[in-house]
């Protein structure tokens, strides 16, 4: 009797609280925002990197007409 609930009890500790996967996934992403891990970091590269080659294109069309 006492090893039948030892093992019922130690099946119990393997058990997920998670029902899916998605659930675990949605988990995780929230616990590591709360962590700040994921925060935005604004850098100006691509607007820079536009206005860069915006005006390289606009200086060969005007170089070539």
């Amino acid at each position: 009797m006492s090893l039948e609930a030892a093992a019922a009890s130690a099946r119990g500790g393997f058990a997920c609280m998670f029902s899916s996967s998605e659930e675990f996934e949605t988990a995780l992403i929230s616990e590591r925002r709360a962590q700040g891990r994921y925060d935005q970091r604004r850098t100006r590269w691509p607007a820079i990197l536009f206005i860069g080659c915006s005006l390289m294109v606009a200086g060969t069309v005007l170089l070539f007409s």
